[in-house]
């Protein structure tokens, strides 16, 4: 069954690939993303890969009044939304004792607040129509277990934040038939690992972080986006009905691996 899913973040990264993973299943899918440019051309790309229908906006998550009229929208243009990926995200990384205020409240704004806001615009929407749905959201390994490299504060507390939310959330809509879950996906192939960087230092850090999954994945590698998309658009879909407040994991094995090699 095709639905009408709707993707925060949708220009780039995960979100880009869950929506064209959703346009080759022929679902319409909606883009938001706050790049005008990048949510464009992801809407280009979805509908030459199969979308039903297409539509795309400019929207920051952290703005409530933006994410309403962009449901709205979104509503009217393709008709109901019944999928709901909040894919949006930052990470931005300080040792904590050097962290400032402004980076930690950013971080929590965009990646936890922002996530809140998606998912109750997307259940007043539901709810109002009457209509059942299922909203996915992106954790991290990093909700679960303190990254070695350090730096990760504020990233992790966002993301724990996410976990606990999904939980929560999924039991205050069940008796709506809205599900919510959430996919955790490890190192990813994205823009978001290299963010400022370009050039030489830009190809020094990825074959870096791909020697670093070589030997700390147990598959061995980074992700490839479409592979996060892919477990995403699962719980989505109307094979994970019976699939609320749930994480699925889709890290290489990571997190089944002890960091102890003796």
């Amino acid at each position: 069954m095709t639905k009408t899913v709707l993707i925060t973040g949708g220009g780039s990264g995960i979100g880009r690939a869950t929506a064209l993973e959703a346009a080759r299943r022929g679902w319409a899918v909606a883009i938001l993303d706050r790049d005008a440019g990048s949510a464009e051309r992801a809407a280009d790309e979805a509908l030459l890969a199969g979308a039903r229908e297409v539509w795309s906006a400019t929207s920051d998550v952290t703005n409530e009044r933006e994410l309403v009229d962009a449901f709205r929208a979104a509503n009217t243009a393709l008709g109901p939304v019944d999928a709901v990926a909040a894919s949006a995200g930052i990470e931005l990384n300080s040792p904590l004792a050097q962290m400032s205020l402004d980076t930690w409240r950013r971080v929590l704004d965009v990646n936890l607040t922002g996530t809140f806001l998606t998912v109750r615009t997307a259940a007043r929407v539901l709810q109002d129509a009457g209509r059942p749905g299922s909203l996915v959201c992106v954790s991290s390994p990093s909700a679960f277990v303190g990254f070695a490299g350090g730096s990760n504060s504020a990233y992790g507390a966002s993301k724990g934040g996410v976990s606990a939310f999904v939980r929560a959330a999924a039991i205050d809509l069940a008796p709506h038939g809205i599900r919510v879950n959430a996919v955790v996906p490890g190192a990813t192939d994205t823009p978001m690992l290299y963010f400022g960087l370009d050039g030489e230092a830009l190809e020094t850090e990825r074959a870096r972080l791909r020697d670093a999954a070589a030997r700390q994945i147990p598959l061995g590698r980074m992700a490839d986006p479409v592979e996060v998309a892919r477990a995403a658009l699962w719980l989505l879909s109307d094979e994970a009905s019976y699939v609320t407040g749930s994480h699925l994991v889709c890290d290489g094995g990571l997190m089944a691996k002890s960091a102890n090699d003796f």
